[in-house]
């Protein structure tokens, strides 16, 4: 299933409001001990050098969330949770400052990749649910950039080993490997019920015959490029609905169908009230000074059916329609001696045949006054079609004909807009594509846009290109080996999917959901889908084999042919991986430095590679404008073609590095080069900096033409750091 759209529907029941459960017979505060507890012991915290806790909660649609936080001279601790100490994300602040004495020239990035990982594996030991859940730790992402200093790790959580749509991100400190921040789906947040048992009743190759028979292709020509002209012939797959088969029953389900109907209003349902009852509870073992001050912000603080009470005993605010389906609680910040603030979101929502109506009040939650309301009124166009849609066709054709004639005789019909009905549209879309040799190609189209109410073009949009040519159609292979190709690029896997299920339960969730004009909600199904690790565009039409897009086979990294087995390779290709260096493909590490080619290379270390001989004007001036922002050339000294010696290119470097101020002491350096006494004294202190930071070893020979392969080597030197 796509994640994408579990995102939209849970932007949307946020638009609309979540759901208010039934609450807890305990006090707010009482609550908020519990939970703190709760996740400190699954974090094995030590908050005792935090000065200033504060939880704020919030009903969602379908469970209640905790959000602590933690606050002191070191940093700050942010952790979202469940009642029960569930951790759903997780962020380690600290007010630590980099004290690297490097400024200006980025640095590789340092850390261990495997004690990295060994500290991911141990948190999510922590925060994963053993008897069901599990995540296979993958390759870290984001240490591939200068200056980086975390390892990122991400994937799917597995259920009972088998893949689920459930996700999580961690990232790691490279420093330390500590983990700073964290985030997961918890099956209580994605969907409703439980988690079906891992066997299967269906055996894969049954299931893969009935997915294979929900894929399509077309025939068409394309471009295989962006700089392509000649146009060939691709089978292309047909945008269609998602499928799966249930792997209990064998059944083929349509994903699509179900989600799209998730929002048909399923009727008005009354939603469960919070009784209101209190227990004294209170705990305070095991919490800090800290997070008894921040539970104690809470105490006083109404329940969300008294403050509903108070809102409908108000017949101004016209509630009497509307149900409450969230309320959120936050801490805000006290003045004084006084008390925190805490006030209460509550959303209301009635449902009719127009739309979703909402009410949004914020209130003091210690006494109930209204702060703020905010009212959502959906707004019906009742526009009416004076033409139908083969009457704004006509029209469309005739404009094409009329006005393009040459290019209308290669043009047909190729679809229309999704949705469009003939009786409540102002305005009906059609897409004219060119066709050859009886073939579609898409690239060049018109679409025309026909008012509905008079019949006018009211939109117009082409692309059309006589330069391209098409390939003869001649040889193609057939429909069925074009499809046995295309399900071959796939693997049939079962797993666990998100489904939407009709909402036919009494209980306080679900009455909710359906108070909020949803018939349906997820619910977890193990089932088999066609799931593949690449992208293809479709199956080229002669040759049978799956193609892939231009930009797949794009190598974003630096390569050259010219630096293995010499010197200067493993520095050049140190820093190629990063893409510093030069574009083209050569890097003629022997090649005399000039003031330019220094500059392309400090430019490639913030943006991209240039190539020195093929820079534009405009490459060139951006170029030297980093440089002089970077220090290391002031704009009188710009000589693009100059020659650098030994000497200038480290006093180059060092400016960039921000060490300047301080080579340019005089007097206090000393270095133990062969070559001292031919140093001179403006000069010795980048003499001696450079051999205390590795840049030079041996001679100095300052005076000699420093290279293209030198300047690698310091820079990389620089950068170790």
């Amino acid at each position: 299933m796509k994640r994408k759209l579990l995102s939209l529907l849970l932007s949307l029941l946020l638009a609309v409001g979540g759901t208010v459960p039934a609450a807890a017979a305990d006090t707010a505060d009482a609550r908020l001990a519990r939970v703190t507890q709760a996740v400190k012991a699954a974090l094995d915290l030590d908050t005792e050098a935090y000065d200033y806790f504060q939880g704020d909660y919030e009903e969602q649609e379908l469970i209640p969330l905790w959000d602590l936080y933690w606050e002191g001279e070191a940093g700050s601790l942010s952790v979202t949770a469940l009642e029960d100490g569930t951790i759903i994300s997780y962020s380690l602040g600290s007010t630590e400052t980099d004290s690297s004495a490097y400024q200006g020239l980025p640095a590789f990035p340092k850390g261990d990749a495997a004690a990295a990982a060994a500290a991911a594996r141990a948190f999510l030991e922590r925060v994963l649910d053993p008897s069901v859940e599990s995540a296979d730790l993958e390759e870290p992402s984001g240490f591939t950039a200068l200056d980086s200093t975390t390892f990122r790790f991400s994937g799917d959580i597995l259920l009972n080993g088998l893949p689920s749509p459930l996700t999580y991100s961690l990232t790691v400190r490279a420093s330390d490997n500590q983990v700073i921040r964290f985030w997961r789906d918890a099956p209580e947040t994605a969907f409703l019920g439980n988690i079906p048992a891992a066997s299967p009743g269906t055996a894969q190759a049954d299931a893969a015959k009935a997915l294979k028979d929900t894929l399509s292709l077309r025939l068409e020509y394309v471009l295989p490029d962006s700089d392509s002209t000649q146009a060939v012939l691709y089978y292309l797959p047909d945008a269609g609905h998602e499928f799966y088969v249930d792997a209990q029953t064998g059944k083929l389900v349509d994903l699509t169908a179900l989600e799209e109907g998730m929002l048909a209003s399923g009727g008005m349902g009354g939603a469960e009230s919070d009784n209101g009852a209190a227990e004294d509870s209170s705990t305070e073992s095991g919490l800090s000074d800290a997070e008894q001050a921040g539970i104690a912000q809470m105490e006083g603080v109404l329940s969300s059916q008294k403050l509903d009470s108070a809102l409908r005993a108000v017949a101004e605010y016209g509630l009497s329609g509307y149900e409450l389906v969230s309320a959120r609680f936050s801490v805000g910040e006290a003045e004084g001696e006084e008390a925190a603030p805490v006030t209460c979101a509550l959303r209301y929502s009635r449902s009719a045949e127009e739309g979703v109506y909402t009410r949004t009040f914020t209130v003091d939650a210690r006494t109930g006054e209204v702060q703020y309301l905010y009212a959502y009124i959906p707004w019906d166009e009742d526009s009416q079609a004076s033409l139908t849609r083969e009457e704004a066709r006509e029209k469309a054709e005739a404009f094409l004909e009329a006005r393009y004639g040459a290019h209308y005789a290669r043009l047909a019909l190729y679809g229309t807009e999704d949705g469009e009905e003939d009786a409540s549209v102002s305005a009906y879309t059609f897409r004219f594509v060119r066709q050859e040799n009886g073939y579609f190609f898409p690239d060049h189209y018109y679409t025309v846009r026909v008012d509905a109410t008079d019949g006018s073009v009211c939109g117009l949009s082409y692309y059309y290109d006589e330069a391209v040519a098409f390939a003869s159609p001649e040889g193609v292979i057939s429909a069925d080996e074009a499809l046995d190709a295309w399900m071959d690029t796939y693997t049939v896997t079962l797993q666990y999917l998100l489904v939407p299920q009709k909402l036919t339960g009494s209980d306080a969730v679900s009455q909710r959901l359906k108070q909020m004009g949803l018939a349906s909600y997820y619910y977890l199904k193990l089932g088999y889908s066609l799931e593949r690790e690449e992208t293809f565009r479709g199956i080229d039409a002669k040759s049978g084999q799956p193609v892939g897009y231009a930009w797949q086979g794009t190598d974003s990294g630096l390569t050259y042919t010219d630096v293995a087995g010499t010197w200067a390779e493993t520095d050049v290709l140190r820093l190629a991986q990063y893409g510093v260096g030069y574009a083209g493909g050569l890097f003629q590490h022997s090649k005399a430095l000039t003031q330019w080619d220094l500059v392309c290379l400090l430019y490639s270390l913030r943006y991209y590679p240039l190539d020195p001989a093929a820079a534009t004007e405009a490459e060139r001036d951006a170029a030297y404008a980093a440089a002089y922002e970077l220090g290391a050339l002031a704009r009188g000294q710009r000589s693009d073609d100059a020659v650098l010696t030994r000497g200038e290119l480290v006093r180059r470097l060092l400016d960039a590095a921000g060490y300047g101020a301080v080579a340019r002491l005089e007097g206090i350096f000393t270095c133990a080069y062969p070559d001292r006494s031919s140093i001179p004294a403006a000069e010795l202190g980048y003499a001696a900096l450079a051999q205390g930071l590795g840049l030079v070893s041996g001679a100095y020979n300052g005076s000699a033409q420093a290279t293209r392969g030198q300047a690698a080597a310091m820079l990389c030197r620089l950068m170790d750091r």
